[in-house]
C-alpha cells in the first residue's frame, strides 16, 4: 500500500507527491502536511483489507471463463438442470469451497 492512498483516504482533499514511497520525499500539494503516524496507522488498514480479500483474488482467476459457464448454464438449463445437480452450480460450488471466504 502507498503513502499517496492512505494520504487520499485520510483526507480526500490533500493532494501530495511522493518518490519511492517515502515520507520524507512528500511535496505536498493542497492541504497537509498529515502526521507520519497518521499515515502509517492508515497504511496498516490498507494492508490488512487487501489481506482480507486475497479470496477474492483467488476465486476471480479459479472461476471458469464467462463464455464457458455460459455455455454450461446453457446445457444445464436445456438439460432440466437448473439447480444444484447441474455442472455450473459443481463449477463454481467448486471454487467457493476451495476460496472459503473468512469468517
Amino acid at each position: 500500500m502507498d503513502i499517496v492512498e492512505a494520504i487520499r483516504r485520510i483526507d480526500p482533499s490533500v493532494s501530495a507527491t511522493v518518490k519511492n514511497d517515502e515520507y520524507d520525499t512528500i511535496e505536498w500539494l493542497k492541504g497537509g502536511p498529515i502526521p507520519k503516524e497518521q499515515i502509517d496507522a492508515e497504511i496498516v488498514k490498507l494492508k490488512a483489507e487487501w489481506e482480507s480479500k486475497q479470496y477474492q483474488r483467488d476465486r476471480g482467476t479459479a472461476y471458469p471463463e464467462i463464455k464457458e459457464q455460459l455455455d454450461l448454464l446453457y446445457h444445464d438449463m436445456t438439460a432440466g438442470k437448473g439447480d444444484k445437480t447441474g455442472e455450473w452450480y459443481k463449477a463454481v460450488n467448486k471454487v467457493k469451497t476451495d476460496n472459503p471466504k473468512p469468517e
